[in-house]
């Protein structure tokens, strides 16, 4: 009896205890593995049939969440998705109105020069005739405003190129006193007309070379003297320069300040003054001029230095601005004038026979462009005929002959560059100069043109002393050609003496490609600031701008060009117009020189 009382006591255990408890086990097992599904609940009526109720009942609600969460995921998904495609079409556009950018500047570049090329061009070709004295100053007058747009369409371009990243400073040794004395005395004269003093103020503490962009730094404490001249009616402007090298790391910190008496800036102006075309108000504009470039061409700079600008003003009692710059102190100390020149005299340029007439091809779509070239030409006595595009240069070119091609770039049906390239596929026309003539001037259009095959760059607008000049020394350099075959010829000196460059720079090959690199690249702003400064005859800027110029190239031994500098910078000493002109055209075709030595068609420009 009491085994059979066991038994059953065991059997009832099991399907009332142990059965449930194991379904509910089961279903735990199935819900730790990620099958939420309702666990088997056995109807016992008792504690484990709550246990498991409530049981199933988590299971629901894990279920719905977990939909809830699938669903959410889908969403953010699907919401990430779009912002991705979005956050991709916006790059395109951004990059898309980069280059949109990019092209716009060029062609306003062009644009603007264009009309500015004949505007100028004009007003010389009737100053070279018979005119009343009232006459000749109303068109002088009319000849500086048009530099002054010029002037504008430079500031503007200068800022369209830092904040495209195509500006790149360059790091040579340089004399700082002289740099600052030389830009504070190409404003005496301006400061002199209005009746003001002009007071320099050097740290001799300082050190009097250091490495760095001498013609950025000229910019900067340029800008700053112009504005403190225009805005000075009375009293003083005072330009100082102050510093410490550091111990450390060996290095000087400068402080540059220029400070005036002038009409002072309200304080709540002070940090917009420094924003693309803003002035302090209104009224600045209509009685001073200018578009409020300057300081943001300043602050842009600075900030490429590192550096930084800010100002201290009062209104009535003036302003004080403040420049703080780092620059390496440059080893030795011997000062940039103190380097002498490669001898050798510059190599004379042989007139053109006026009787002989050669023929010019002039190849420009602009009537305004094309009326100006062809009356400096023909009243020099040059034959010349006029293409409006490519296609007809060649038809012109397959006619007659001519012993030179001013070339445009920018024309319809056929631009300048690929007309150039057919040119120079045709054994004919090979030894034929082609001389780019162009309101293209941005970074990089110099080595376009010359990659295409052309012989020599002019800017516009043109200055006609310039381009006769250059004309001549190119026909000249022509008859020399000629007459090649009757005798020897005298062995063209390299670009660059080799064995001086070695001893200059340790025969570092590699050292000397990157500084011949940086000084072509630098070379076209070079040549534009100092064509610019001759235009407007101002012999200290052509001086300053051609002694910058010979020490770059003294630097990487291109005895020519510094030869060609020195001769620009003799020339304007001596108030000689002509001579200046003339030695442009021979610093151009140097440079030239140097582009096709160092960078033949066959390797990539750096």
């Amino acid at each position: 009896m009491i085994i059979l009382v066991a038994g059953a006591i065991s059997r009832f255990t099991l399907r009332v205890l142990v059965r449930p408890l194991s379904l509910l086990r089961d279903g735990m097992t199935q819900v730790g593995q990620g099958k939420l599904e309702p666990v088997q609940v056995s109807p016992t009526g008792d504690e484990i049939e709550d246990l498991g109720n409530s049981f199933n009942q988590m299971i629901g609600a894990l279920a719905d969440s977990q939909e809830e969460v699938r669903q959410y995921q889908e969403l953010l998904e699907a919401r990430i998705k779009q912002r991705t495609e979005a956050l991709e079409e916006a790059m395109q556009r951004a990059t898309v109105a980069s280059q949109a950018k990019s092209a716009f500047l060029a062609n306003v570049s062009h644009e603007l020069r264009t009309p500015m090329s004949g505007v100028l061009g004009m007003i010389d070709i009737v100053l070279d005739s018979r005119l009343t004295p009232e006459q000749r100053d109303q068109l002088e007058t009319a000849q500086r405003c048009a530099h002054s747009l010029l002037a504008l369409l430079n500031d503007i371009l200068d800022v369209s190129k830092i904040e495209a990243g195509k500006m790149a400073l360059e790091s040579i040794p340089f004399d700082l006193r002289n740099l600052f004395e030389d830009c504070v005395k190409s404003h005496l004269p301006r400061a002199r007309q209005k009746g003001i003093a002009l007071a320099v103020e050097f740290d001799p503490l300082l050190p009097r070379q250091v490495v760095g962009d001498p013609l950025r730094m000229r910019q900067i404490l340029a800008n700053l003297l112009s504005n403190a001249v225009k805005f000075t009616d009375r009293g003083l402007v005072k330009a100082a320069i102050a510093g410490r090298v550091l111990a450390e790391t060996g290095r000087v910190e400068l402080h540059i300040s220029v400070s005036d008496t002038g009409v002072g800036i309200p304080p709540e102006k002070l940090n917009a003054i420094f924003e693309k075309f803003t002035q302090a108000d209104g009224s600045v504009t209509r009685r001073y001029g200018g578009t409020g470039l300057g300081l943001t061409i300043t602050r842009m700079l600075a900030e490429m230095h590192s550096g930084k600008v800010w100002v201290e003003s009062e209104i009535g009692k003036g302003s004080t601005f403040h420049v703080g710059l780092e620059y390496e102190v440059a080893p030795g100390g011997a000062t940039a004038e103190a380097q002498s020149s490669a001898p050798g005299a510059a190599a004379a340029v042989t007139p053109v026979d006026d009787a002989s007439q050669p023929g010019i091809l002039v190849v420009e779509d602009n009537l305004v462009n094309q009326k100006v070239v062809t009356t400096l030409l023909r009243k020099k006595g040059y034959r010349v005929r006029v293409a409006a595009h490519g296609g007809e240069a060649l038809e012109a070119l397959g006619q007659e002959e001519f012993a030179l091609v001013l070339m445009d770039i920018q024309m319809p049906v056929l631009d300048g560059l690929e007309t150039t390239r057919l040119i120079r596929r045709d054994p004919k026309w090979k030894d034929v100069p082609v001389v780019a003539m162009t309101a293209h001037a941005l970074h990089g259009d110099r080595e376009r043109c010359l990659e295409a095959g052309m012989d020599g760059y002019i800017s516009k607008p043109v200055q006609p002393a310039h381009l006769l000049s250059t004309i001549r020394s190119f026909l000249s350099s022509g008859a020399r050609r000629d007459a090649a075959p009757q005798g020897a010829p005298e062995p063209r000196s390299a670009p660059i003496d080799e064995a001086l460059a070695g001893q200059l720079l340790d025969n570092r090959p590699n050292l000397m490609k990157g500084m011949v690199n940086l000084f072509l690249d630098l070379a076209p702003e070079r040549m534009q600031r100092l064509q610019s400064a001759a235009r407007k005859n101002d012999a200290g800027a052509v001086i300053r701008q051609a002694r910058e110029l010979k020490s770059a190239a003294e630097r990487i031994a291109a005895v020519g060009i510094a030869r060609s500098a020195e001769e620009i910078e003799q020339d304007a000493g001596r108030a000689d117009v002509e001579g200046i002109a003339r030695q442009l055209a021979s610093l151009e075709a140097e440079i030239n020189r140097l582009v096709s030595h160092a960078r033949p068609a066959n390797s990539v420009a750096v």
